[in-house]
């Protein structure tokens, strides 16, 4: 015996409460009374000032009534909150899978930078990040084949590894003539301009008058020394000796790079026949 079977009710799903749904309906039907009241107290007014325009404006209103009454059934407030929150609700999820590939890529890049360097050869080195100037005692640099802000790194490392304090390289566009600024082991202020010319090219009068205008005055230097790799002209050596200011060519320069010579605040107040060289005593 078949027995019929009976078709059940179709149950409406409950809908679920909504809070930032309900919250956005609240504030677009606060808007929409705000704008009511306002528009209800412009027509009073236009009522109580100009009854013809008003009984116009009725009349247009009442033939438009029957044009906007198929547009107004599909408006519906509740479907415009829920798609607004549904908005909000899509930008925050993006926000947060943005902030999250944020992270994720920060935290690859920290641990490529903690990872330990392997050479094409195989064997394991581990990668030493340099301190600002290299403690190295030779400093064997090729001077002559840097650029001019690696040539003042180099004399500042020299400055550095001969245990000065408070090493700074401040060359630049308005550095005033100093590139190299340091503290000596006993106290001393030293002010350093770094001059890297080819063996053709020497330093001059005008560059040594331009640094002795503002070593002393400016920068306030108790040793003001020129440091280049090539040579000084004479009336740059006259005038340098005239103001005190210690000049280091390219041989001065790589016997102080190798030991060999004294700094040049060692070597302040020495001259020679061919420039006040540190490690030279003229004599």
């Amino acid at each position: 015996m078949t027995v019929p079977s009976r078709s059940v009710p179709h149950v409406a799903r409950e809908r679920r409460f909504d809070l930032r749904a309900n919250a956005v309906f609240f504030v677009l039907l606060a808007i929409i009374l705000c704008v009511v009241v306002f528009l209800v107290r412009t027509a009073a007014s236009i009522v109580e000032s100009r009854p013809l325009w008003a009984g116009v404006l009725v009349v247009v209103a009442l033939s438009t009534v029957p044009l906007c009454r198929s547009r107004w059934r599909r408006f519906s407030a509740a479907r415009c909150a829920r798609r607004a929150a549904e908005v909000l609700e899509e930008a925050a999820e993006q926000a947060a899978d943005s902030l999250g590939a944020a992270e994720e890529a920060g935290a690859a890049r920290g641990a490529r930078s903690d990872a330990t360097y392997m050479p094409p050869g195989g064997e394991e080195a581990t990668a030493v990040l340099d301190p600002p100037f290299a403690q190295d005692d030779t400093c064997a640099y090729d001077y002559a084949e840097l650029a001019p802000d690696g040539f003042e790194e180099a004399v500042a490392e020299l400055c550095a590894r001969d245990a000065c304090q408070g090493v700074e390289v401040v060359g630049g566009a308005c550095d005033l003539g100093a590139d190299v600024i340091a503290v000596t082991p006993d106290g001393r202020r030293v002010v350093i301009q770094c001059k890297r010319y080819g063996d053709g090219n020497k330093v001059g009068s005008q560059d040594l008058q331009r640094f002795g205008g503002t070593c002393f005055t400016v920068h306030e230097a108790d040793v003001a020394a020129l440091v280049t790799t090539s040579d000084f002209t004479a009336p740059a050596l006259e005038y340098a000796q005239q103001c005190g200011i210690v000049c280091v060519d390219g041989a001065a320069l790589e016997a102080w790079r190798d030991g060999t010579g004294p700094s040049p605040w060692e070597g302040a107040g020495r001259e020679s026949a061919g420039s006040v060289s540190p490690g030279t005593d003229g004599s």
